[in-house]
């Protein structure tokens, strides 16, 4: 199974038509969820979701009674779906801002935008660099930090396909500051050496041959290590 990335995740919700709330009829909202567990403390199970944040809904305007009725507690309903659900559920809310920290509004979904057209940018150019095998590009648009993300792991990705072995050290020793990428890194490191018939000596990382006995750099013996 393939888990959607956060990113991919808006990405899909921002694509799609909002849905409408079956108890009011206004468009929804997406909400990003907080990082703490909801009902049976197993988590939101998405890290967005449609929210309903009309204050004159009458699932919304009924549950301050409702609750406090029958609970004792000073709280109401927002009327909630998930992305890949036809059905509609409730989460509790305890004031009327409840929630609307997470609210994805204009500004988010402008800087969503951008994002994906630097993403679809920074893909054109690096399927250019792959098949003209140009690495020097790949490897800068790697260590940019200011490339989205998903550039800079696919980056990473392709220099395991194509690079030479001057790439490892360039690419190394940097600090990506992120798991993900970090990873593929390592993984595309990995299957540089495995091209070309490297490792790295245990002892000083001068990179050689896979099948040395002594290291060139340090002289220590690396058979079977």
């Amino acid at each position: 199974m393939v888990m959607e990335s956060k990113d991919h995740y808006l990405e899909d919700m921002l694509s799609q038509k909002k849905p409408v709330c079956p108890h009011c009829k206004e468009e929804m909202s997406i909400w990003e969820v907080p990082p703490v567990s909801f009902s049976d403390g197993l988590g939101w199970g998405a890290p967005f979701l449609y929210v309903c944040f009309n204050d004159k809904c009458p699932l919304y305007e009924s549950g301050w009674k409702e609750l406090e009725e029958n609970f004792g507690q000073k709280a109401s309903y927002r009327c909630i779906k998930y992305k890949d659900s036809d059905k509609f559920e409730c989460m509790p809310v305890f004031s009327p801002m409840g929630g609307t920290g997470q609210l994805i509004d204009n500004r988010t979904v402008m800087e969503q935008e951008v994002l994906k057209q630097n993403t679809i940018k920074g893909f054109s150019i690096l399927t250019d660099c792959y098949l003209s095998k140009d690495e020097i590009t790949i490897t800068r648009m790697l260590l940019d930090t200011a490339e989205p993300m998903r550039v800079r792991i696919k980056a990473a990705e392709m220099l395991g396909d194509i690079a030479g072995m001057e790439a490892i050290d360039a690419i190394r020793n940097f600090d990506y500051k992120n798991n993900l990428l970090q990873k593929q890194v390592e993984a595309a490191i990995k299957k540089l050496h495995e091209r070309h018939f490297t490792r790295e000596c245990p002892y000083c990382t001068e990179i050689i041959k896979r099948r040395a006995k002594i290291c060139k750099k340090c002289g220590k013996d690396v058979a079977g290590v």
